[in-house]
C-alpha cells in the first residue's frame, strides 16, 4: 500500500492521508477579509491530509501584498470561521499561517505609508512585491527601502504573533503555522548580512535567532504547543535573500534549537526544488535525527518522489502547491493514476475578470 494515503497522527490529530496543500499567496480578497469563494476554495481541496492556508499578514505593518487575507481584527474572525467550517464539513483539517513579511513591503501597503520594517536597513532589490504603482493602479513595485526595528519593537511584533494565534484558534483553525521561510521577517534576522544589529537580536547566532524562538515559544504558551508549527527554508535564496557569512553554523544552530522543541511539526521548504536543493552533505538526515516531532517538506514534489523520500524516512507528511490550483482533487487524481490538470499562470495572482477565474472554477476528474 502506498504510504503517501495512509493516514497520519499529527499531534493526536488524525489526518486522513500524508498529502499537505502547502500554502500559497492567491491575492483573491479585495477587502482583506476572507469570503465565501475563499471558503469554497479551501473546502474543494479538503480531501488533503492538512490543508496550510495563504499567509495571514499578522498586522498591517506585516502585509506585504494587496489583497491578502489577514488574521488581526474581528472581522477576520468572521471571515476565516467561514472557511474553517467548511473545510470541517468535508472532514478536513487546516492550519492557519501566520505572516510578516519585514521589509518585502512598500509604503503604499503601510499605515500612514511609512517605511517597512527588517532588522536593518537593506532594501531588496532583485524582487517585486504586488502593491500600488506610481500610477496607483496594483501592480508589481520594488520594495521599499526598510527601516530597522528598535529593540523593543521586536517583541511587540512577537506579541502581534500570538494575538493573531489567538484569533485563529477562536475562528476554528485546528493550529497555526509561523512563517519563517521564503526570506520574511525571520529570515532577515537571521541573515548576518541583513542584520548588522548591535542589540540582543544581533550578532551571534544565538542572539539573531532569538527573536524566531522567542516568538515560537510565546506562540506555543498561547495556544499550546500541539497547536503550532513553523515553516522554514533552509539556504532560500527567494526575494533577494543572499547567502551570508555562517549561513550553515545558523541553521546548525535553528536546527538543534526546534530540536529541543515540542511542536505539531516542522515545515521545510527546499528551493527550487526538494531534489535540487543547495543542501550541505547530511543537512536532511541531520535534522531528521535532531528533531523528532513531525516533518513536512515542500519543493516541487510529484507523487514518485514523495513516495520515494516517505521510504527513505527523511520526512513524515508532503506538501504539494501548484499542483493544487488546478487540481483540487489532487489525492484522488494521483491515488488513482488520473492525469493532473495544469493550471494557467495568468490568474495565479489577483482577480481576472471575476474572483473564481482561475480560483474555484477547476473541475474535479471525470472519466471520458
Amino acid at each position: 500500500m502506498s504510504t503517501l494515503f495512509t493516514p497520519y497522527n499529527l499531534s493526536g490529530m488524525t489526518l486522513k492521508n500524508r498529502v499537505i496543500m502547502a500554502p500559497m499567496t492567491r491575492t483573491r480578497t479585495m477587502n482583506d477579509v476572507p469570503d465565501e469563494v475563499v471558503a469554497l476554495y479551501y473546502a474543494q481541496r479538503a480531501s488533503a491530509g492538512l490543508l496550510i492556508t495563504e499567509g495571514m499578514p499578522v498586522s498591517e505593518e506585516g502585509r506585504g501584498y494587496l489583497y491578502t487575507p489577514g488574521i488581526y481584527n474581528d472581522a477576520h474572525v468572521q471571515g476565516w470561521r467561514k472557511v474553517t467550517k467548511a473545510v470541517h464539513a468535508k472532514g478536513g483539517r487546516i492550519f492557519a499561517q501566520l505572516w510578516h513579511v519585514g521589509r518585502m513591503s512598500h509604503t503604499t501597503l503601510q499605515p500612514g505609508h511609512i517605511a517597512p520594517v527588517s532588522a536593518g536597513t537593506v532594501q531588496a532589490v532583485n524582487t517585486t512585491v504586488f502593491a500600488l504603482t506610481e500610477s496607483g493602479e496594483p501592480g508589481p513595485v520594488v520594495p521599499s527601502q526598510p527601516r530597522a526595528l528598535e529593540t523593543h519593537e521586536v517583541k511587540r511584533i512577537t506579541a502581534d504573533f500570538v494575538h493573531s494565534a489567538r484569533l485563529a484558534m477562536e475562528a476554528g483553525f485546528d493550529g497555526v503555522e509561523i512563517m519563517a521561510a521564503n526570506g520574511f521577517i525571520f529570515d532577515q534576522f537571521l541573515s548576518s548580512e541583513l542584520n548588522t544589529r548591535n542589540d540582543e537580536y544581533g550578532g551571534s547566532v544565538e542572539n539573531r535567532q532569538r527573536f524566531l524562538l522567542e516568538t515560537i515559544d510565546a506562540v506555543a504558551d498561547a495556544v499550546g504547543n500541539s497547536h503550532v508549527a513553523v515553516r522554514l527554508s533552509p539556504f532560500g535564496r527567494i526575494y533577494d535573500l543572499a547567502p551570508y557569512e555562517g549561513e550553515e553554523k545558523t541553521w546548525e544552530a535553528i536546527t538543534d534549537a526546534l530540536g529541543q522543541r515540542e511542536l505539531a511539526y516542522v515545515h521545510l521548504y527546499y528551493q527550487p526544488v526538494y531534489t535540487k536543493a543547495p543542501l550541505p552533505e547530511g543537512f536532511r538526515r541531520r535534522f531528521r535525527n535532531t528533531f523528532k516531532g513531525t516533518i513536512i517538506a515542500a519543493g516541487g514534489f510529484t507523487r514518485d518522489i514523495a513516495e520515494q523520500a516517505l521510504e527513505a524516512d527523511e520526512l513524515d507528511l508532503v506538501a504539494f502547491g501548484v499542483p493544487y490550483i488546478a487540481n483540487p482533487d489532487l489525492v484522488e487524481r494521483m491515488q488513482n493514476g488520473w492525469p493532473l490538470a495544469e493550471s494557467d499562470r495568468t490568474t495565479y495572482y489577483g482577480v481576472s475578470g471575476s474572483p473564481e477565474k482561475g480560483y474555484t472554477d477547476y473541475p474535479v476528474w471525470q472519466a471520458e
